[in-house]
């Protein structure tokens, strides 16, 4: 479905954050890991959440959920005999699955979005796999992809970080299962790693020794681990949040999110900072954002590589600051559902916006006046430029109309909802 986001001077209201998706798949692989019964608190529900959910059943997990959490008995190292996984659109969940499905003689993991997570490469995941002993076979690293595993062996492990560090972490998962000790070496320039430090944090709480060194370049895992049975309570989204920040940003705004920790270890947290350099009226305590937006901001500089899923929102605020934008070191946005740099700063052009890109940055020309809007995007099935977009939408002198806008359910289905809420002039249409 399409979504037409007309002008909306005002935004006011007050909202839940949603749960953190990737604390919540992380949480969920976890806890299937284990051999027990564990219960995680507060899950998120979304499209990557669920792939994660249906993945680790199939895989032989017994989930009972309620409205507040999802209580997993857990399969440990034996995996059910299923042959193929469907994980959707989930780029995190494909590969941490890939990783785990080592375990088992063979799954095939099957492609349901050849125009999106089936044109992402998983090369960096497949070499290292292969040095542990397992059999690939794959579309030059592309799905449909199968793994002839079973019996896996530790070692050293050399894995590539300039694509993605959701390779650094599937194994990171695996590799505490191994009878063999590990020893992960990352070459190149490991991207998103704070993302790695929350995978630390949850193997921590789930009981796994992992020694890192503080550069996060090599990794020791001792083998023969095994994951323990716990309670994990899953904490606010900022990358989900940044796009609601955004919006209040940029508007006439008296707009609370709650459930946002300032301690938080999601990098995303940073948009809090930024929007703050924008001289966003903007205040952050006791897990509260409170944003008294008045549409007047500054421009901005910042290393997006720490906050990757806020960079698109970030960037919707800054078209309309005074002055010139520049998020910089963002290149794995090129490697997302979709290119989030030519694709996304395509669709903003369309809108009105006057953007630039290179290789791994995003330089935005802000009008503080507005954009003249009046267009028809194509939101490329990724649920970051729908968000992102919508922003600028409600900015703009005439509405916006934003293809396949039902994407964010990916991570937000309730964004528009949200939206809404707030104030915003939104309507779906067939």
């Amino acid at each position: 479905m399409d979504i037409i986001v007309r002008p909306t001077p005002e935004l006011k209201g007050e909202i839940q954050a949603l749960s953190s998706k990737n604390y919540t798949t992380r949480y969920l692989l976890a806890a299937a890991l284990a051999e027990g019964t564990s219960t995680v608190r507060y899950p998120a529900h979304s499209q990557d959440s669920d792939a994660m959910r249906r993945c680790i059943a199939d895989l032989g997990a017994v989930l009972e959920e309620n409205d507040e959490q999802i209580v997993i008995k857990g399969f440990g190292k034996n995996l059910s005999g299923v042959k193929e996984l469907n994980v959707g659109n989930a780029g995190a969940v494909l590969r941490f699955l890939m990783a785990i499905a080592s375990l088992s003689p063979e799954i095939t993991f099957i492609n349901t979005y050849p125009d999106s997570l089936g044109k992402r490469p998983h090369d960096d995941l497949i070499d290292a796999l292969q040095q542990i002993g397992v059999q690939v076979e794959h579309q030059e690293g592309r799905l449909p992809i199968t793994i002839r595993g079973g019996a896996p062996k530790g070692g050293k492990i050399k894995v590539s970080g300039e694509v993605s560090s959701q390779y650094l972490s599937a194994l990171l998962f695996l590799t505490p299962l191994l009878a063999e000790d590990s020893e992960i070496e990352v070459t190149g320039d490991l991207k998103s790693k704070v993302v790695v430090g929350q995978t630390l944090e949850v193997l921590e709480q789930a009981g796994i020794t992992v020694q890192a060194s503080d550069d996060y370049t090599t990794f020791k895992v001792p083998g023969g681990q095994a994951y323990k049975a716990q309670t994990y309570t899953v904490q606010g989204d900022y990358p989900g949040s940044a796009a609601i920040l955004a919006a209040a940003a940029v508007t006439n705004s008296d707009v609370t999110v709650h459930r946002l920790e300032e301690r938080s270890k999601q990098g995303e947290r940073a948009v809090v900072d930024v929007l703050q350099m924008m001289n966003v009226p903007l205040r952050h305590e006791n897990g509260i954002v409170h944003v008294q937006g008045d549409g007047r901001l500054r421009a901005v500089e910042f290393d997006g590589d720490a906050a990757t899923d806020a960079v698109l929102a970030m960037v919707a605020a800054a078209v309309f600051a005074e002055g010139t934008s520049r998020f910089y070191n963002v290149e794995n946005l090129r490697y997302k559902e979709c290119d989030r740099i030519t694709d996304f700063l395509a669709e903003l052009r369309k809108a009105g916006a006057d953007v630039e890109e290179k290789r791994d940055e995003i330089i935005v020309h802000g009008k503080p006046y507005g954009v003249e809007g009046g267009a028809t995007i194509d939101a490329h099935y990724d649920h970051r430029v729908i968000m992102a977009l919508t922003v600028v939408g409600l900015r703009a002198r005439n509405p916006l109309v934003i293809k396949d806008a039902h994407h964010v359910a990916k991570s937000y289905p309730q964004f528009f909802d949200h939206i809404a809420a707030l104030g915003g002039s939104v309507e779906w249409v067939s």
